[in-house]
């Protein structure tokens, strides 16, 4: 899990340099060094999601596939399953 946050992060950044860099400069010592490490990043959540036992929530695996945010759909999908499957106190049973 940590590798698949760790993974997301570099993910989300490295596409919002790519971005930044195409809507100004475009400057391509940027692309060359930041498109690699955006496709191993991009890789690596893919990889990482299929293999988080609690990624088996409906749809985490496939939100990874997401470029640019992925990783950051597929730990919020894995996040927010993981709580909807613990069981209910007996206080939240009763009201």
């Amino acid at each position: 899990m940590r590798m698949l946050r760790i993974a997301a992060g570099a993910e989300a950044a490295s596409f919002a340099v790519l971005l930044g860099n195409l809507l100004t400069t475009h400057t391509q010592a940027i692309t060359t060094l930041v498109g690699p490490l955006h496709g191993t990043a991009y890789l690596v959540v893919i990889a990482a999601a299929s293999m988080v036992p609690s990624a088996a929530a409906p749809g985490a695996r496939w939100r990874a596939a997401v470029p640019g945010a992925g990783g950051l759909l597929a730990l919020r999908r894995i996040r927010n399953g993981s709580r909807g499957s613990r069981p209910l106190t007996r206080h939240a049973q009763e009201g």
